[in-house]
């Protein structure tokens, strides 16, 4: 396992910095944007970028890049729900993504106003939808940015840091040890469980939500009748 974990590293790390920096920017940016999330997580795409970190200064452009580029990346999903949201809904592409996830997402902003925009990063499927779903309704662009911008950075902040503390534990640990590999691999389930736990409990705080205040649970039709926060 140390062999096959140092050579993925060690191919990762072969990237030029600024290319890497800049391509896990533009990774994170489509993830939201153009729903490129629902096939490829935008968290595995941080953490196996920022297992290459070799100084300060690459961990600070890592940062920035994440943040910047889910920025932006959630700012053009909301433009194209806004110009286009019930097209891209009712293209092949929203059609594939399915009827469910859309009144999924529709419900969670309209019970939860600007505070779902903030969860929603963290929750799988929702983070790519939502910023779309929120362009259709009448929830203004500095409320939606003002809630994902705290979203972002937290998010951001939490997976560059989980992919430079598992791969530099490897490395300062392979040389001497045989269990650097235990180690990276413990790390990222550690984190992986965090995470499972947190959206598990995010979720069934959703439902309990739901089931307190059932007049809150139709979708509505057409936009979203979310409130200006």
């Amino acid at each position: 396992m140390g062999d096959w974990l140092g050579w993925v590293l060690d191919m990762i790390e072969a990237v030029d910095p600024v290319l890497r920096i800049v391509l896990t920017g533009i990774a994170v940016m489509l993830e939201t944007s153009v729903l490129v999330g629902l096939v490829v997580p935008g968290d595995t795409v941080v953490i196996a970028g920022s297992t290459a970190i070799s100084s300060p200064v690459e961990f600070a452009g890592q940062l920035l890049a994440v943040v910047v580029g889910a920025l932006i990346g959630e700012s053009i999903g909301f433009a194209l729900g806004m110009f286009f949201g019930p097209r891209i809904r009712s293209s092949r592409l929203g059609r594939r993504i399915g009827e469910h996830n859309w009144v999924r997402a529709e419900r969670f902003i309209a019970r939860r106003g600007g505070p779902a925009v903030f969860m929603s990063r963290f929750l799988p499927v929702l983070h790519s939808l939502v910023p779309v779903t929120v362009g259709m309704s009448v929830m203004r662009y500095r409320t939606f940015i003002a809630w994902t911008l705290p979203a972002c950075v937290l998010w951001a902040v939490a997976y560059v840091s989980v992919g430079f503390l598992a791969a530099g534990s490897y490395r300062e640990l392979s040389g001497t040890l045989h269990v650097g590999g235990v180690v990276f691999v413990a790390i990222l389930l550690g984190f992986a469980a965090i995470v499972f736990v947190a959206k598990k409990s995010l979720a069934k705080a959703n439902a309990r939500y739901m089931v307190r205040d059932p007049r809150r649970s139709e979708p509505s039709a057409g936009a979203t009748p979310v409130v200006d926060e």
